[in-house]
């Protein structure tokens, strides 16, 4: 009979940790999808600002129709990108042409002087910090997660709740491409 408690006592321990393991993990995995909801939310304010900042340009810089046309098309494709990896592929295109898009006020004085080109130019770096907090608050939290569906007792039954390894929001192969210096030409 007491034998029969242990096995009960067993199986009430294991189950205890089951639950505790894939309510930590539910936690762990939601606060990922509100991180990059985050990010997902800056995104759309960049997007939503780069066709003011691409038609002030166009009034000083008209020539320079392919920077131009490389940040619009960077644009479209970043707002059509699906999940971290896609979108963060599209995202670092799109800071590219970003800056070489603002790399032109330099070689404009009257464009760099612009009120409006300023302002829009000032609220894009504000974004692009933003974005780079939420990046660093999303890559903490999918460092946590993972940790979480490896470690033991969680890494017994992640497999079985479905929770799989998630990816950081990175800049990956293109880093050299964003940290390079853009080059105005005349």
């Amino acid at each position: 009979m007491s034998s029969g408690w242990i096995v009960f006592g067993i199986i009430v321990i294991f189950v205890f940790f089951a639950f505790a393991a894939y309510n930590r993990l539910v936690t762990l995995s939601q606060r990922v999808n509100q991180a990059f909801a985050d990010i997902d939310v800056q995104l759309k304010q960049r997007h939503d600002l780069i066709p003011n900042l691409v038609e002030s340009v166009k009034g000083y810089a008209a020539h320079e129709r392919g920077t131009l046309d490389d940040v619009i098309k960077a644009r479209n494709t970043a707002m059509s990108a699906q999940g971290p990896g896609q979108v963060a592929a599209a995202e670092n295109q799109l800071s590219g042409a970003l800056g070489r898009l603002i790399a032109l006020s330099e070689a404009y004085p009257d464009l760099k002087a612009n009120a409006n080109f300023q302002q829009l130019a000032a609220e894009l770096s504000d974004l692009e910090n933003k974005i780079a907090a939420s990046r660093r608050f999303f890559n903490n939290a999918v460092q946590e997660y993972n940790t979480g569906i490896q470690q033991m007792p969680a890494a017994l039954f992640a497999g079985t709740f479905g929770f799989t390894r998630r990816d950081f929001f990175d800049l990956g192969a293109t880093r050299t491409e964003v940290e390079a210096v853009p080059t105005v030409k005349f």
